[in-house]
């Protein structure tokens, strides 16, 4: 089989709480999925920010990262992403120089501008309503690129306060999006820019397009940087990865339609009544047989020119997961380590 190791894979995990499990199961298989991942050969391993859900333990990715990070050795460790308005652009800038002091050369700093929550805690978490808003966001971003050493003017707060007093490098900031307002915006400060793909909700090309035609290079990156998420899942067979698929479909028709679910077991949701429309949602999910999942993930970095593929294996249990990236990274030849 032909390498394709010149395309990057890495991986994104949500610390989902699968049902019948604690939070503290959720994050102990996240960081046991991250020691996995390095051992098979991924580049990063991002977690995510998520309020007030019930089944996603992942709320404060820094604290997260900074466990995951110990608990590695090589891989890089991110944020995918830290949800900005959230929070004041110096504690976030704090928080990840000292990561990056503790790991150098390891941290990622994916920022996005959702709040990754309802309007409720959003409001509960920035203290007042009326910073909802993503209005300010760019400058937000700006002073955050400055405090960590990529000040973009000469005059800012970088110039009065410090992120960490001795800085010797900076985590590699990434700026996340869904749309083409954060493609435009990654491309004007010459930032790495990952898309989701994996929200389903289209519109990839568009931002990819908007991204590299207003890419402007900067001191971080001299060419365009594309990242772009996928949701994969792979077993032996492709009936195998159908089955375990199916707790993930019925989870993501619940949230489309306004409802919270627990991710199943794969033989409660083979008996679940909504499993048949949530496997005839019209999706950009990539489930199969090794063989078949390559082909698409091909398929996708050729239409997108995506510069690395991160997945995110969507199943119930801990096991098939990492079955799922020890099977992707063999016939993806990442040089899996035993």
């Amino acid at each position: 089989m032909t390498a394709h190791s010149d395309i990057p894979l890495s991986v994104l995990d949500l610390s989902i709480v699968s049902a019948g499990a604690t939070s503290a199961d959720a994050l102990a298989n996240t960081t046991l999925l991250a020691r996995r991942a390095e051992e098979f050969g991924y580049t990063r391993f991002w977690v995510a920010e998520h309020h007030n859900m019930p089944n996603i333990a992942s709320t404060t990715p820094a604290v997260l990262i900074a466990h995951l990070a110990a608990a590695t050795a090589t891989i890089r460790v991110g944020s995918g992403g830290v949800m900005l308005p959230n929070h004041p652009s110096l504690v976030i800038a704090e928080q990840f120089a000292m990561l990056e002091a503790l790991h150098p050369g390891r941290i990622d700093l994916g920022i996005g501008r959702a709040p990754g929550t309802d309007p409720g805690t959003a409001a509960a978490l920035r203290r007042t309503p009326a910073g909802l808003g993503a209005e300010e966001f760019p400058r937000h971003l700006i002073d955050l690129m400055g405090l960590l050493g990529d000040p973009r003017s000469a005059d800012g707060i970088w110039n009065r306060f410090a992120a960490t007093p001795t800085a010797a490098s900076a985590p590699t900031i990434v700026l996340l999006g869904s749309s083409d307002f954060s493609a435009q915006l990654a491309g004007q400060l010459g930032l790495p820019f990952a898309f989701a793909h994996h929200f389903d909700t289209g519109g990839t090309l568009l931002a990819l397009d908007t991204y590299r035609e207003n890419f402007a290079p900067s001191a971080v990156l001299d060419q365009p940087y594309a990242i772009v998420t996928a949701a994969v899942l792979t077993a032996a067979t492709d009936e195998e990865a159908t089955w375990f698929a199916a707790p993930g479909q019925l989870m993501t028709l619940a949230l489309r339609t306004g409802r919270r679910l627990a991710l199943l077991s794969p033989a409660a949701a083979a008996n679940h009544p909504d499993l048949a429309t949530a496997r005839s949602m019209p999706t950009n999910r990539i489930v199969g047989a090794p063989g078949p999942v390559v082909a698409r993930i091909e398929a996708l970095a050729h239409q997108t020119k995506a510069d690395e593929i991160m997945v995110f294996p969507f199943t119930h249990g801990i096991d098939e997961r990492v079955h799922s990236l020890e099977l992707l990274a063999h016939a993806w030849q990442l040089g899996v380590a035993h």
